[in-house]
């Protein structure tokens, strides 16, 4: 498996290399990937530079014919990619592949979208010469594309948020070409993707340099990605000091430029008591599935249940117990991800007032890197004193906190950081008489959820993947669906041009099929875009 070419260069003899790790065996994979020199960053973002004057001005017609090819190369790598990114990751071949037709999916909702053209927000003020007491300029506005977007492939979604995951794919459809920054976990799934971006830029013409990557196994290459003076904006998936880190060096360059991060959260569920007297057996094992779906590793896990003290809730603690014992160890996506599982589960254990619920004792096969789901619980009084049961553990674990009166309920709520979800499980009366607290919800997350279940992120125009910091960077914008588009541009207005001198989407008499707001009046019908479904 090679790593050159994929930018127009070689690397130098002699470079420093690296090796993919086979978590379920902790063997080395085949394939050599060079780490990225400095030259490397400085010739990607150059040519990143040049392209952008092309590809911004490129029609969208062909820009979602680019999308498509991407999306067409990525499924004819057929089984091949699959098996890679099986043996790289640790995750099963179902749910790859569903992440596969995320993927794609996600490419060809952008092609829609740009194709479509509304996304660009046109709006257009005529000039009005005659008004009274001062005359009103001709006024034209749309959003323009930013620039060169460095993307770091995300480790726990070696597709689907990846090399052409929806990062990517909503660059490309704004107009920015894209440097990623492979994720060290899937180098040779993500070379293999690469690729496929590379044949369909080429089978579309699109100019050299829209796409780029690059390897390391460290962190040089992506500080050096950041820190160049060409990198318009940035976007990461990963660890929150991962992305805080990101984050300080943007706003260090000379011209500082946005990181939009997405840094996980525990995502917490508020169980009310008429639902679990209703229902405590269900919602235990909703919920210990929940937890422990591919090994506790996204980014939506419900890592903090809240109830009140009563009878219902112990019936629903001792069967969720039960339940999460029964549930093997699944294989985490590396050794330092487990270890570091394993690590701050224990160390949740022994903090103050905190209690065991529930574990598993049944490991998977003789696998390495398995990660035993774990619950535990403490009381609201002592999760309100204490910051660390607060913080994210990344794996199959969850904190059951319990409340002794309705007022605790809001205090944990007030003592919550931001979130990207937030779920109430309740019945009709619960929703009646908790009203305040279900509206106070809305202030700490970005998608708000009642009796389902975080882990599920839907690719549809409506979903907000992204919550108020430390969640996300920027919790105005979504990093799933339509919206994700905005991440990568701005407004720019046009005033008292001439029409021929105006970017097609403002002009008068504009052919293109587009939703526009012109002189306080919507024109042209705006067409459904496709989305794709996700179980991840």
């Amino acid at each position: 498996m090679k790593t050159e070419n994929l930018i127009g260069f070689k690397y130098a003899a002699g470079q420093k290399t690296f090796k993919a790790i086979e978590p379920a065996s902790g063997k080395e994979l085949q394939g050599d990937f060079a780490v990225a020199p400095a030259d490397a960053v400085d010739e990607a973002l150059s040519l990143a530079e040049k392209a952008f004057a092309t590809y911004r001005n490129i029609d969208k017609k062909t820009k979602a014919t680019f999308l498509r090819n991407i999306a067409a190369e990525i499924n004819n790598l057929g089984d091949e990619l699959i098996e890679r990114a099986m043996a790289e990751s640790g995750l099963p071949q179902a749910r790859l592949q569903g992440e596969r037709g995320r993927t794609i999916g996600q490419l060809n909702m952008f092609a829609d979208l740009v194709e479509e053209g509304s996304w660009v927000e046109a709006v257009i003020d005529r000039a009005m010469p005659d008004r009274q007491p001062a005359p009103r300029p001709d006024i034209r506005k749309m959003l323009v594309p930013l620039g060169p977007a460095v993307v770091f492939g995300a480790s726990n979604f070696p597709l689907a948020f990846s090399v052409a995951g929806g990062d990517t794919a909503s660059a490309l459809a704004a107009g920015c070409p894209v440097i990623v920054k492979a994720h060290p976990a899937h180098p040779g799934t993500s070379a293999l993707v690469a690729e496929a971006i590379k044949k369909a830029a080429e089978k579309t013409g699109m100019p050299e340099g829209v796409f780029s990557i690059l390897y390391d196994d460290g962190y040089a290459v992506g500080e050096a990605l950041v820190k160049h003076a060409k990198t318009k904006i940035v976007t990461f998936t990963g660890s929150f000091r991962g992305g805080t880190a990101l984050m300080k060096l943007a706003q260090e360059r000379e011209y500082p430029i946005p990181v939009f991060a997405e840094m996980g959260s525990i995502n917490p569920v508020f169980l009310l008591p008429e639902a679990l007297e209703n229902r405590y057996e269900q919602i235990a094992e909703q919920y210990a599935a929940s937890i422990t779906l591919g090994a506790g590793q996204f980014c939506t896990n419900p890592g903090l249940l809240i109830g009140m003290k009563s009878k219902a809730l112990d019936r629903f603690k001792a069967a969720l117990g039960e339940a999460i014992g029964r549930i093997a160890s699944g294989t985490m996506l590396t050794p330092g991800i487990c270890k570091n599982y394993s690590t701050l589960s224990e160390e949740m254990l022994k903090e103050q007032g905190v209690t065991l619920v529930g574990r598993s004792g049944k490991l998977a096969d003789d696998k390495s890197n398995q990660a035993l789901p774990l619950v535990a619980e403490v009381s609201a009084s002592s999760f309100l004193v204490n910051p660390k049961l607060k913080e994210e553990v990344f794996g199959p674990y969850s904190l059951l906190v319990i409340a002794d009166y309705e007022v605790q309920l809001q205090q944990v709520i007030e003592a919550l950081h931001g979130q990207l979800t937030v779920s109430v499980v309740a019945d009709e009366d619960d929703l009646e008489k908790h009203k305040e607290l279900i509206q106070s919800l809305v202030d700490i997350a970005g998608r708000v959820i009642l009796n389902n279940v975080p882990t599920g992120v839907e690719v549809v125009p409506s979903m907000q993947h992204g919550g108020p910091f430390p969640a996300t960077s920027d919790g105005r914008f979504t990093s799933v669906g339509t919206g994700a588009i905005k991440r990568f541009a701005r407004p720019v207005s046009w005033q008292n041009w001439s029409n021929n001198m105006l970017p097609d989407e403002l002009k008068d008499g504009n052919p293109l099929q587009i939703w526009r707001l012109v002189d306080n009046n919507w024109t042209k019908e705006k067409s459904e875009v496709s989305s794709p479904k996700s179980d991840a």
